[in-house]
């Protein structure tokens, strides 16, 4: 069997990244179950909750980024253990009511979904 990993531009359908995200997690469940062990997302109508254990880091040595669908968390230089890490969620996050807590080494964050805003615009027949 041959395998060739394929380019997607931008312009393909968003259907296809959400194909290559599933199939990402899919290879790294399969074969890199280490890298996933002490992580866990659960998610309801209001919110995503993530959990992470990062043992031996202290809240001051933690940066936690918000940037769109895109979650970053690292620990400065100065930190005791290093860990640099991105997660993507399927939509947009309101970084403005999202919180997260570091209680005996392990990270909760609560990261709120932000609601769709719709740009269409009706216009006027002549």
């Amino acid at each position: 069997m041959f395998f060739a990993p394929v380019v997607r531009t931008r312009a393909m359908s968003p259907a296809f990244r959400s194909f290559d995200r599933s199939f990402e997690r899919f290879v790294n469940d399969a074969f890199f179950t280490n890298a996933s062990r002490g992580f866990d997302v659960q998610q309801d109508d209001k919110a995503w909750t993530v959990t992470l254990d990062l043992p031996g880091v202290a809240r001051e040595d933690l940066s936690i980024n918000i940037e769109g669908t895109i979650v970053r968390i690292e620990t400065g230089a100065q930190a005791k253990r290093a860990f640099k890490a991105a997660y993507e969620l399927p939509q947009d996050i309101d970084a403005d009511t999202s919180a997260a807590k570091l209680e005996n080494g392990v990270l909760t964050l609560t990261l709120a979904k932000k609601a769709p805003v719709s740009n269409a615009r009706q216009i006027e027949i002549k």
